[in-house]
This record gives structure tokens, C-alpha cells and sequence, in this order.
């Protein structure tokens, strides 16, 4: 008896249909956020020593959110040809770096720059609510960004 209750206060019970779009409906997640959440995508690190990684580590005291991004850049092109991420957080700061890791690899440095928290908000469909793991996901961006050229800079020749 209590196993069915609980079952139906999670709407996990007969009352909700077995169809995903039903059960994502429930949870007040888009799909885009659960299949993020349900397999990221590029999920681990890179040696933070490497001179053509950058490292963003941003956090939000409010909720406890802590985002670790990492991109690889071709030295020769400036391109970033890999990235990666490490979350501790909701679903919707999981997703949230998952799309970000995914929308930088290929581009320039310059032009991940551009990306905005409000286009990864708008592409999971985050409710308000949730804006501020888009706004991590971009300052993970940024930070990356930083670290990889403050690393350049110091391992760039001292001209005389």
C-alpha cells in the first residue's frame, strides 16, 4: 500500500502514461535537458597542466552548482578540437554543460566567446528557475577561454 502511494506521488504509478514525452512532462524537464542529463555528452578532463588546455571552474553558492569545463585547442589554428566537463549540480547544470562542451569543439576561440547563456537556455527550454546553470555553463566558457590564454602568455617568448 505504501509502495503504491509512493509510486503515485512520483507519478511513477497507473495515473501517468508510459509514454517519454508524459514522463518528461512530469518532471517539468524538456527532453533536450533529460537526454543531456541521461547521457552527457563529453564527460571527463583533460591534464590541466597541458599547455593547450583551459581550465573554467565556476560555481554558484546559491544553489551549489559547480562546473568544471575544459577545452583543447590546436595550437597552430586556434581552434578548440576538444572539450570536456565535470558537474556537480542538477540535471539542468548537467545539460547545460553538456550542450556547451558540445557547441565549442570546431569553432575559434573568438567565436565561442559570443555564445550566450540565454541560446543554451533557449535550446534546453530551461525555465527560469534554472537560467543560472546557463549563465555557469557561459562563465565555464570564459574561464576556459581566460585560463588557456593566460597560459600562452606566460609561455610566450619575453620580447626585448
Amino acid at each position: 500500500m505504501l509502495r503504491l502511494a509512493l509510486k503515485r506521488s512520483l507519478r511513477l504509478g497507473p495515473a501517468v502514461s508510459d509514454t517519454p514525452s508524459a514522463a518528461v512532462a512530469s518532471r517539468g524537464y524538456h527532453e533536450r535537458v533529460v537526454d543531456h542529463y541521461n547521457n552527457p555528452r563529453n564527460v571527463g578532463s583533460f591534464d590541466k597542466e597541458d599547455a593547450n588546455v583551459g581550465t573554467g571552474l565556476v560555481g554558484a553558492p546559491a544553489c551549489g552548482d559547480v562546473m568544471k569545463l575544459q577545452i583543447k585547442v590546436d595550437e597552430d589554428s586556434g581552434k578548440i578540437v576538444d572539450a570536456c566537463f565535470k558537474t556537480f549540480g542538477c540535471g539542468s547544470a548537467i545539460a547545460s554543460s553538456s550542450v556547451a562542451t558540445e557547441w565549442v569543439k570546431g569553432k575559434q576561440m573568438e567565436e565561442v566567446l559570443t555564445i550566450k547563456n540565454t541560446e543554451i537556455a533557449k535550446h534546453l527550454s530551461l525555465p527560469p528557475v534554472k537560467l543560472h546553470c546557463s549563465m555557469l555553463a557561459e562563465d565555464a566558457i570564459k574561464a576556459a577561454v581566460k585560463d588557456y590564454e593566460l597560459k600562452k602568455a606566460k609561455g610566450a617568448p619575453k620580447q626585448e
